[in-house]
């Protein structure tokens, strides 16, 4: 009997036997927490992203609340932040005292628009954090601008921006601090924890004593071989440090984040090929003069041009054994921020429409060949399939122009044709096929659908059906003894033979 495909972990990390043996060494060393470890592995970091001073913590909703105290932000200031993002944005200013406000996303790259920044600034705004969602840098010139002329802080949620640069500067060191998350999805891991950047000796100096429950700078070293010190407690501060045992894991991880970069463009591009004649939404190519960090690939799936809603597809995805996510319902969607902020969905319009038919795939320098062109297979066969039963459930008048469902095409029209006569039903995007029309509407000439191209293992996604181009047969007036015309087999894949059913005279219902 065939054993059942192991499932495709979304996020899965890469753990290598370095990791595994530092680990081993802090236990054997007996110091588990917060120790030298910590201390190299910050110097590393800030070694890599060319900064002046870090502190690790046990995540990077830690590192959002620490800058937010260390910026000294008051009670009842405002920050403005995206719509579109984790809540840990939204819950760290929050703790922090202060009023989250939002501000829309741009519809392409999906962060933070400046135009809606500014148009959010009151006289009581004190900070900005702009989150590089996927991995793509935010409008930092923009930001920048608005924060100098209102005198902001910036404070970077770079939860998804480990490589990420921006004009030459690295993410994290562009606004007053940075804040990264080593989560276990993430580009690189630690388990769970957080680093915080900044270019400012005594506010890191601040955040590391509130991350350890305000004692005096450098407490952790009481325990060492220095002899025991006697500290102080000169805030209130929180737990919030990093172990050894979560900086053994991220030394290592660190050393191969370039390693693992070329791998994770090289999945999303192949991606991005893959679903090129498909009817859905794919990420934007990144910015010239920028380094994209492709932490996430995100397709938009809108049930009107795919046939398939954006949930119906997650479940499809699990039924195939791929791990998905969503990234991310927009935060007016939780009742709790609609309680207690009054946000609705409909303000943020942008984020509402990419928060409702959003979908992640995996992408992780794990993955296999097999595993990435499994993938892409799937996707795409669960599409096919939602457009072949949305046209088999149309009941719609033909002269009804509706995406991917029975239409009667004219000539300036964007979607493509139903003939009543050959039931030709195709999706939008791809190549317009002529079909017959009993009407006096030109009919378009066809045109082949652009082949894709890929190479390595998803070379087989791109082959035609049996060997071939499908053909369908041109009729209708004018068409006289016309060639048949080839289509891409994919596209072919959404065309049913099924004959359209005409409604019923009005009269007779």
């Amino acid at each position: 009997m065939k054993s059942e495909r192991p499932f495709i972990v979304f996020g899965a990390p890469v753990i290598g036997e370095d990791e595994i043996r530092e680990v081993v060494a802090s236990m054997e060393s007996g110091w588990l927490g917060t120790g030298p470890k910590v201390a190299r592995f910050e110097a590393d970091f800030l070694a890599y992203k060319q900064a002046r001073y870090a502190a690790a913590v046990n995540s990077c909703t830690a590192a959002l609340h620490l800058s937010m105290l260390a910026a000294d932000l008051q009670p009842g200031d405002e920050v403005i932040t995206t719509p579109l993002t984790f809540c840990a944005t939204i819950n760290a200013i929050i703790h922090a005292g202060l009023s989250p406000v939002l501000a829309d996303v741009d519809p392409v790259t999906m962060n933070i628009d400046p135009d809606a920044v500014q148009r959010a600034i009151t006289p009581r705004t004190r900070a900005i954090v702009p989150v590089h969602f996927a991995g793509r840098p935010c409008e930092m010139d923009a930001l920048l601008d608005i924060a100098e002329r209102h005198h902001l802080k910036v404070i970077e949620d770079c939860a998804h921006a480990i490589e990420t640069e921006y004009k030459g500067e690295k993410a994290g060191t562009i606004g007053d601090f940075g804040c990264f998350s080593f989560y276990v999805t993430k580009n690189m891991v630690t388990g769970e924890g957080g680093m915080v950047i900044t270019r400012r000796e005594e506010d890191i100096a601040r955040i590391k004593i509130l991350a350890l429950h305000g004692m005096s700078k450098d407490a952790w070293k009481r325990f060492s071989d220095a002899g025991y010190k006697h500290y102080q407690v000169v805030e209130c501060g929180f737990k919030y440090n990093m172990m050894d045992l979560q900086a053994a894991i991220g030394i290592h991880q660190l050393k191969r984040v370039e390693e693992f970069w070329p791998r994770r463009q090289q999945i999303w591009q192949t991606y991005n090929r893959a679903f090129g004649d498909l009817p859905v939404e794919r990420p934007a190519d990144p910015a010239p003069d920028t380094r994209h960090g492709y932490h996430l690939y995100t397709l938009l799936i809108d049930e009107a041009q795919a046939g398939i809603s954006r949930d119906a597809f997650l479940d499809a995805m699990t039924k195939q054994r791929i791990g998905v996510g969503v990234h991310y319902m927009s935060v007016p969607e939780h009742p709790y921020y609609q309680q207690t902020f009054g946000w609705r969905p409909e303000d943020y319009p942008n984020a509402m429409r990419i928060g409702r038919q959003t979908v992640s795939l995996p992408l992780s320098a794990k993955l296999s060949g097999d595993d990435i062109e499994y993938i892409a297979e799937t996707v795409r066969e669960i599409v096919a399939r939602g457009k072949r039963s949305s046209v088999r459930s149309c009941r719609l008048r033909p002269d009804v122009c509706c995406a991917g469902r029975c239409i009667r095409r004219s000539v300036n029209s964007k979607h493509r044709v139903c003939s009543s006569a050959t039931a030709t039903h195709l999706v939008p995007g791809g190549s317009a096929l002529a079909s017959a029309i009993p009407s006096s509407s030109t009919t378009p000439s066809a045109s082949p659908s652009p082949t894709t191209s890929l190479s390595g293992t998803t070379a087989s996604l791109m082959a035609p059906v049996a060997g071939r181009s499908a053909m369908v047969p041109r009729s209708g007036p004018g068409s006289g003894s016309s060639p048949i015309a080839p289509i891409s087999p994919f596209v072919f894949m959404a065309i049913t033979t099924r004959k359209c059913l005409r409604p019923r005279n009005r009269a007779t219902r």
